[in-house]
C-alpha cells in the first residue's frame, strides 16, 4: 500500500495561509461586485419602468417610544410624480405632480402645498421610483450589509435569506438639516424593492414595506393632479418635513 504524501509542517502552513488569503481576496470582491450589480439591477428595474403600483406598510417611531404605523397604495409616473394613498387608519393624500408636494387630509379640510426643491421628503429614495435620482447621486457610498452583522428581527438585516440589503450613507449627511443619517435598501431577487428604512438624527427612523408592485400599467393622468375639494383652504408651506409621518 503506498504511503500517503503529507507536506512538511512549514509547507502547510503557508498553503493553509494562501488558501486562507486567497477566501478573503475572492469574498471582498465579490461584496463590491454584489453592491454594484444590485445597485445596477435596482435602477434599471424602476428608470426603465413608466408607471408602478404596489401597495404599501409605513412605520415611523421617533426614537422615544412613540411609533405610528399606516398602510395605502402608493403609485409612481415618470418624470417625478408620486401619489400615495393612505387608507388606514386615516385618509391621507401625499402627492408629487412635478412641480409641487401636496399633503390633504380630508378630515381636516385642509391642504398643504410646498414647491418640489423645498420639500424634504422628496430627497429619500422613493425618489428614485419616480426616475428622479439614481443612488450614486443620492449615495455618497453603497455597500452590501452582511445578512448576519445585525440582531435577529432588526432592520439591519435582510427580511427573507434571498433578499439583499443594501446601506447607503446619503450625500447630504450631515451637512443639510433633516437629511436622513443612514438608507438601507431592500431587494428581492427580481431587484424589486421590498423594504426602505431612513434613519434620521434623534434616532427617528420612517420604515417603507412595499409589496404587489405592478409597472408599466395604465395611471389615469389625473391620478397625478391635486384639485381642492369646495370648502378646502390651501395653505402654502415652505416645507412639508415629516408630512409622510
Amino acid at each position: 500500500m503506498a504511503a500517503a504524501f503529507t507536506l512538511p509542517q512549514t509547507a502547510r502552513q503557508r498553503a493553509v495561509k494562501c488558501i486562507l488569503i486567497a477566501i478573503l481576496l475572492a469574498s471582498s470582491s465579490v461584496a463590491a461586485h454584489d453592491a454594484g450589480s444590485i445597485q445596477r439591477a435596482i435602477e434599471s428595474r424602476y428608470q426603465h419602468a413608466r408607471t408602478l403600483k404596489a401597495i404599501f406598510f409605513q412605520r415611523y417611531s421617533d426614537g422615544h417610544g412613540g411609533v405610528a404605523a399606516e398602510s395605502g397604495t402608493v403609485y409612481f409616473s415618470r418624470p417625478g410624480r408620486m401619489r400615495w394613498e393612505y387608507e388606514s387608519p386615516e385618509k391621507k393624500l401625499f402627492l408629487v405632480d412635478g412641480t409641487n408636494v401636496w399633503f390633504y387630509v380630508p378630515a381636516d379640510h385642509t391642504a398643504s402645498r410646498a414647491k418640489l426643491k423645498e420639500s424634504s421628503d422628496w430627497r429619500t429614495p422613493v425618489a428614485l421610483l419616480a426616475g428622479k435620482a439614481d443612488l450614486s447621486a443620492l449615495c455618497r457610498s453603497v455597500e452590501v450589509v452582511d445578512s448576519g452583522g445585525g440582531a435577529s428581527g432588526t432592520s439591519d438585516q435582510p427580511s427573507s435569506p434571498d433578499h439583499a440589503l443594501l446601506r447607503c450613507v446619503p450625500r447630504d449627511s450631515g451637512d443639510a438639516a433633516g437629511a436622513p443619517s443612514l438608507v438601507l435598501l431592500e431587494t428581492d431577487p427580481e431587484a424589486r424593492l421590498v423594504r426602505v428604512v431612513i434613519r434620521e438624527a434623534g434616532h427617528a427612523e420612517t420604515e417603507f414595506r412595499f409589496g404587489n408592485w405592478e409597472e408599466n400599467i395604465p395611471v389615469p393622468e389625473e391620478k397625478f393632479h391635486f384639485q381642492p375639494p369646495a370648502g378646502v383652504a390651501i395653505v402654502d408651506q415652505q416645507s412639508l418635513t415629516g408630512a409622510m409621518r
